[in-house]
């Protein structure tokens, strides 16, 4: 019978006590080691496999503290401005959206944001958050079932933006009347940084603003 070196690496694996009986192995066979042309032992090999294994999860974990850091103050921030918002909507209901804008350029550190909502109230319709926004624009939101992120490929509602030129990524985030679930606007973020948004990124906290945004605004819409 013959064996190849699946069978034997089978075989070993089923029967660890071969090492036990043959102890002298460990030592004396010799392999190549990944960390320079030195040959090691097979447990030295074990040991620098081990370490390796290590310094991956060691890696990770700084990672995964990494991000919940990040986490902790994005949640802060968002709730300042959830706070912000609960604030302004105690003045005139005609400037809480752009006082609600305003609130995410400081609290976020955003330069560019834009915002329109639909169908308004009459006395709010010739406002800028509530004109020249076409039907292809809305229907374009309503068919986001999360925020878009990424770099600016140049869609409507970027133009509605000061010096939308500058936008080298974008955040488009949906809003939806939480009575009907339909689509009642469109919240534009945008940064002349071409990483602030890129694709890969969680939206989570975008779909809070969006979520909080559309709570604070049901008030200026047609009934």
């Amino acid at each position: 019978m013959e064996w190849n070196e699946h069978d034997l690496a089978a075989y070993l694996a089923a029967h660890p006590e071969f090492f036990e009986r043959h102890a002298e192995l460990l030592t004396s066979i010799q392999l190549a080691s990944p960390h320079g042309n030195r040959a090691v032992s097979l447990q030295e090999r074990q040991m620098e496999m081990l370490r390796d294994k290590m310094r991956t999860l060691e890696h990770r974990l700084a990672a995964m503290m990494r991000n919940a850091v990040d986490n902790e103050a994005l949640a802060g921030k968002l709730l300042l401005w959830a706070r912000d918002v609960m604030l302004a909507q105690h003045g005139d209901p005609a400037q809480l959206p752009q006082a609600l804008q305003q609130a995410l350029k400081t609290g976020f550190d955003l330069p560019m944001t834009a915002l329109k909502i639909w169908p308004v109230r009459d006395e709010f319709s010739a406002l800028d958050f509530a004109t020249a926004v076409s039907d292809d624009a809305r229907t374009f939101a309503a068919s986001l079932a999360a925020p878009f992120v990424g770099p600016n490929p140049g869609f409507e509602a970027t133009r509605w933006l000061p010096d939308a030129h500058m936008a080298q990524s974008i955040a488009l985030v949906p809003l939806q009347n939480p009575h009907t679930s339909m689509c009642m606007g469109l919240l534009v973020l945008a940064s002349p940084d071409s990483q602030r948004f890129t694709a890969d990124m969680g939206t989570d906290f975008l779909v809070h603003i969006g979520q909080l945004a559309s709570a604070a605004l049901l008030g200026l819409l047609a009934r």
